[in-house]
């Protein structure tokens, strides 16, 4: 399966910040990009999955305390721990880091990896991981 490739707009999103501060990331050498035969740039999602694991932040605990239960958060998978059995996936979504534990058969047929774009869906103290196309 190849490397996942992001435009600066999901890049943006998928931190919570400026597509302009995305931009400067790049420029000071903090994201790898690369450009395509077209002249679009692109950021390399296991570079991405890095930068997040390097800068991950904690976020504010209070601020979850007033949402849905049912919570569905995309961001970027940073971390895969597998073994015979489970495997713990981990995703950084704009401030929110989120930790899963889910079978090794489903994060192998999710092809998660660090760098793929997914969705941790919450709902009370179950996290629901989803491959996003």
């Amino acid at each position: 399966m190849p490397a996942a490739s992001y435009k600066p707009g999901q890049v943006a999103e998928l931190l919570g910040v400026s597509v302009d501060t995305v931009r400067r990331l790049a420029t000071r050498g903090e994201l790898k990009t690369r450009r395509t035969t077209g002249g679009q740039q692109l950021f390399d999602g296991v570079d991405l999955a890095r930068y997040l694991r390097e800068h991950a932040d904690a976020g504010d605990p209070e601020s979850v305390g007033g949402q849905s239960a049912r919570n569905r958060f995309t961001g970027i998978v940073t971390r895969v721990v597998k073994d015979k059995v489970m495997a713990q996936v981990e995703i950084h979504a704009g401030p929110h880091r989120i930790v899963s534990l889910i079978s090794r058969e489903a994060a192998d047929e999710l092809g998660l990896a660090p760098g793929v774009l997914a969705v941790a869906a919450v709902k009370s103290t179950n996290v629901v991981v989803e491959r996003v196309q």
